[in-house]
């Protein structure tokens, strides 16, 4: 059997990659919409896409331990489907850090796109390129900068995610047990020295993640136009 540590850091690691696959995926093409669209409900969406910026971790993932358990239609559709629960899987722990590491992505991504892409989006329409053609070959090498930011924050928050995993996903070692979970417990059980080493380990990552960012953003200037 692995042991505990070495487990739950490797299921963060996984969760952390997972998530941020899932999230440049999704939150692209959201990202770009709400960057480019005139219509009235956009601050509605910029709102919901907020929203885990200033929620509790435990209201999202109450509501989602709600939304995923299997008396629900899309719980019970997962169970048909796989045999298992969303609730208390990788799966469920997936779907609650999307949501909660969604600005992350998200809002970089929408900055970068309305200060870098639009001008350089004008000039190859009107040289007769296609939308999708010129959003992959000018929008996104414009915009550079927003997806590395977004990559690596979505990354360095899911790493320190708490309150939704552990509602959505409890602490099942080796299945839905996180290194930030194995901190608590570590503390509860007063060792503070395995406490520390897991702690640690959190803040060097995200040090460096951030430093990264940081880095990237100096030596890599918005050029606009």
């Amino acid at each position: 059997m692995m042991v505990p540590e070495v487990s739950a850091l490797l299921l963060t690691l996984r969760l952390a990659l997972v998530t941020t696959g899932v999230l440049l995926i999704l939150g692209t093409p959201l990202a770009w919409w709400l960057a480019t669209t005139r219509s009235r409900l956009r601050p509605v969406f910029e709102t919901l896409v907020a929203l885990p910026l200033v929620l509790p971790p435990t209201v999202i993932g109450f509501y989602l331990l709600i939304a995923l358990n299997p008396t629900t239609p899309l719980g019970g559709f997962w169970l048909t489907l796989t045999g298992e629960t969303l609730t208390f899987s990788f799966t469920g722990l997936v779907i609650g850090s999307v949501l909660y590491s969604l600005p992350f992505m998200v809002q970089p991504l929408q900055a970068a796109f309305e200060t870098s892409a639009r001008i350089p989006m004008q000039l190859a329409a009107s040289l007769g390129a296609a939308p999708l053609d010129a959003f992959f070959t000018v929008a996104v090498p414009a915009s550079i900068r927003g997806f590395v930011t977004g990559v690596v924050l979505s990354f360095a928050h899911t790493l320190g995610e708490f309150g939704v995993v552990l509602m959505v996903g409890g602490n099942i070692p080796e299945r839905t047990r996180v290194v930030s979970i194995a901190i608590y417990e570590q503390v509860e059980t007063l060792n503070y020295q395995q406490a520390h080493g897991l702690s640690g380990l959190l803040l060097a990552l995200s040090f460096c993640v951030l430093l990264f960012v940081y880095v990237f953003n100096r030596r890599f200037p918005v050029h606009v136009g």
